[in-house]
């Protein structure tokens, strides 16, 4: 997997992103459907936020959660109690499956850490029977996350040494309009319909807001530390107050959106 997704322990990944997966993956299912007795796979199935999403909404024959991190599989593993979950490690973009042994197949907030999405939508075409269906979702990061947007703005605004992070979380691959439709198109499926789905990330107060996105997922917060002590103080300030924005400490909600994708694999092919 050409990931481009640097994670820490499953709680810490929970805290930054989990929660908000899990808030999407109904939305998600609403837009891809899903059907009893099918067989499905979640392809970057993370602790997974959808793998038991779809448990609950049919009642299908079985689901193969797929991650290329082992500590993400064994936090699905701890949680779960349905015989019908199998784990399986492997990557997006060379599933460990055959050809056309799935009737569902999903991934959910993968493809943007993928510099190769479309070798993953390919896996995604070729594990699905004849007339199984796909569907992908991304967040938009350049524009639907402001929870990032007040984050790294506001610090590469008064550090110049961030300014490649902000390009890096704004610009992740495959989260423009269009670009994930292309790769379904382009992998072979049919009626291939993109939307946008909008949730909200809400926040308690300050600090549930940036210790998540310091020490959530990759390398932020060995970034941070090792600017001098005075440089940290000031940029925690500063989006503390872009957080605040003139009004006490608190509650805050983010309307947040995701690019979603479906389409189906041809009858014949």
């Amino acid at each position: 997997m050409h990931s481009k997704f640097d994670t820490l322990a499953a709680d810490a990944y929970d805290g930054m992103m989990g929660r908000w997966s899990r808030r999407l993956a109904p939305l998600f299912l609403d837009f891809a459907g899903v059907r009893d007795g099918e067989r499905v796979i979640d392809i970057g199935c993370g602790t997974g936020s959808l793998t038991f999403a779809v448990l609950e909404r049919a009642n299908i024959r079985h689901i193969d959660a797929v991650d290329l991190n082992v500590g993400f599989l064994e936090a699905l593993r701890h949680r779960n109690t349905d015989p019908r979950v199998v784990t399986q490690h492997g990557d997006a973009c060379a599933l460990p499956f055959a050809d056309a042994v799935f009737e569902r197949a999903f991934s959910l907030l993968v493809l943007q850490h993928l510099s190769e999405g479309g070798r993953a939508v390919g896996e995604m075409y070729r594990v699905l029977r004849p007339g199984g269906a796909a569907a992908a979702a991304v967040w938009d990061t350049f524009g639907g996350m402001p929870t990032q947007r007040v984050f790294w703005d506001t610090i590469a605004a008064l550090e110049p040494s961030a300014g490649d992070r902000r390009a890096a979380a704004h610009g992740k691959p495959n989260t423009e309009q269009g670009q994930i439709k292309n790769a379904f198109l382009g992998a072979g499926f049919q009626d291939v319909v993109e939307t946008t789905l909008t949730i909200r990330m809400d926040f308690k107060n300050f600090e549930d807001y940036w210790h998540p996105q310091i020490f959530g997922q990759g390398d932020t917060a060995q970034w941070l530390t090792a600017l001098p002590g005075a440089v940290q103080d000031r940029l925690q300030s500063a989006v503390r107050a872009a957080y605040l924005c003139n009004r006490p400490d608190g509650p805050r909600s983010f309307a947040t959106v995701a690019w979603a994708v479906r389409g189906q694999r041809p009858q014949q092919g």
